[in-house]
C-alpha cells in the first residue's frame, strides 16, 4: 500500500474565475458550511452600511461647516481628510481580506478534487486522540483535507486557546495523519531539530524520562523516542533500521505520535497551505512512511493473552500463557495505550525564578 506522490498543484496557484468563486461561496453558505463565518460577514456588512449612510455624511457636513467658518481655509479640513483616508484604507483591506478568503477556499476545493481528496473549512473539537487535540479550549481544525484511499490521509491546521484577558494565547499547529492497520502502543518521536532554546522540547506536553528509549545508530541525533515502560522490545520490533532510516530521511523536521491506530506528524506552522512545495513534501513523506507501515500490521500485543485459563484456575495449576493456544487479538494492553505525563525542568526553573523574584521584592518593600 503506497500513497501516490504525483499530485496536481496547479489549482493552488493558477488564475481563478471571480464568478466561479462567488458561486462556490454561495454554495457553501447554502449548505451551511460557512454558517459561523456568514454571521461575521453580515455583522461587518451592517456596520459598513451604517458607517456609509450615517457617519460619512456627518463627517462631510462637519468638514464643510469648518471650512466655511474658517473663511474657506481648506487646511483646517486636513486632519479630517486624513482620518477619512485611513478609514477608507481599512475598509478596502477588510473587503480584500474577505475576497482573499473566498479565493483561498475555492483553490483548496479545486485542489482537493483534482487529487482525489475532499476539503472542508474545519470543525470544532475534532475527535482525534493525538496529544494536541485535548489541550486548551476553542479547539478547531482549519482547511481540512482528507484522502480515503489507498490509506486514509488527513492534513489540516489546528488552533486552541489558553489563558484569558491579557494572558490569552492562541496556539497554532499543522498536522498530517495516517490511519494505521492495527492499534499500536503509544510512541512519541520528539524531533531534536525543532527544539527550542537550550534544547527544550517543542512538544506541548512532557513525558516521563524513564520512558525514553535509545535506539541504535544515529537515530537519537534526530529523535527522542518515548514508549510505555515494558514496551521497549515492541518499539524495537516496530522501529527496525529501515523504518528508522525512513523517519530520518523524510520526517526529521516533524514531531511524530503513534497512538491507537493513528500516526500523527506535527508542525508548529500551517501544513494545509497554498504552497505547492509543502504539499509535494507532505505527500512524498506520507508515501515514504506508508511504504514501511504495512509491516507494522503484523504486530500483536502478547500481553492480551497472558491471563490464566479458566481450567488452570479451577484445577489449581500454574497459569500458562494462552498465547500458546491462540494468537493474540488485535489491540494494545492497558499499560501500553498511553504514555505517562511528566514535567519540564525548564518550567520548574522559570517558576522558581519568578517566585524568588517575587519574594525578594516583598522583602525589599518591607525593609524599606
Amino acid at each position: 500500500m503506497t500513497t501516490p506522490t504525483q499530485i496536481d498543484t496547479a489549482p493552488l496557484t493558477e488564475p481563478v474565475d471571480t464568478s466561479a468563486v462567488r458561486a462556490f461561496t454561495a454554495e457553501l453558505r447554502a449548505r451551511g458550511t460557512l454558517r459561523g463565518r456568514t454571521l461575521s460577514i453580515v455583522i461587518l456588512a451592517v456596520i459598513g452600511a451604517a458607517f456609509a449612510l450615517v457617519v460619512v455624511p456627518i463627517i462631510f457636513s462637519l468638514i464643510v461647516s469648518i471650512v466655511s467658518d474658517s473663511g474657506g481655509n481648506a487646511v483646517v479640513a486636513v486632519p479630517f481628510l486624513v482620518i477619512g483616508a485611513i478609514v477608507a484604507v481599512v475598509a478596502v483591506a477588510v473587503i480584500r481580506g474577505f475576497r482573499g478568503a473566498a479565493v483561498r477556499r475555492y483553490r483548496f476545493d479545486r485542489f482537493a478534487r483534482a487529487n482525489g481528496m475532499t476539503w472542508h473549512p474545519g470543525y470544532m473539537n475534532p475527535e482525534l486522540p493525538g496529544m494536541i487535540f485535548g489541550l486548551g479550549r476553542d479547539r478547531e481544525t482549519h482547511d481540512l483535507m482528507r484522502r480515503p484511499q489507498p490509506r486514509f490521509f488527513e492534513v489540516a491546521n489546528f488552533t486552541y486557546e489558553t489563558g484569558s484577558g491579557k494572558n490569552k494565547q492562541t496556539h497554532r499547529w499543522g498536522y498530517a495523519a495516517l490511519r494505521l492497520d492495527t492499534p499500536l502502543p503509544h510512541i512519541v518521536l520528539d524531533a531534536v531539530g525543532n527544539n527550542g532554546l537550550f534544547g527544550g522540547s517543542n512538544l506541548p506536553v512532557t513525558f516521563g524520562r524513564n520512558q525514553r528509549l535509545s535506539l541504535e545508530g544515529d537515530f537519537d541525533e534526530y529523535f527522542a523516542l518515548y514508549c510505555p515502560e515494558g514496551y521497549e522490545r515492541d518499539a524495537l520490533y516496530l522501529f527496525t533500521p529501515d523504518v528508522m532510516a525512513r523517519f530520518i530521511d523524510n520526517a526529521a523536521a516533524l514531531d511524530v505520535e503513534i497512538i491507537d491506530d493513528w500516526l500523527f506528524l506535527y508542525s508548529r506552522r500551517d501544513l494545509s497551505t497554498l504552497d505547492p512545495a509543502t504539499w509535494q513534501w507532505l505527500f512524498t513523506t506520507a508515501a515514504a512512511l506508508d511504504d514501511k507501515l504495512a509491516q507494522w500490521a503484523r504486530w500483536r500485543d502478547e500481553r492480551l493473552t497472558e491471563a490464566p485459563t479458566a481450567g488452570a484456575v479451577a484445577s489449581g495449576l500454574p497459569a500458562q500463557p494462552s498465547a500458546l493456544l491462540t494468537p493474540p487479538p488485535v489491540g494494545v494492553a492497558r499499560g501500553g495505550r498511553r504514555l505517562r505525563r511528566g514535567f519540564s525542568w525548564v518550567t520548574v526553573v522559570v517558576a522558581v525564578a519568578i517566585g524568588g523574584w517575587w519574594l525578594l521584592t516583598i522583602v525589599f518593600d518591607i525593609a524599606s
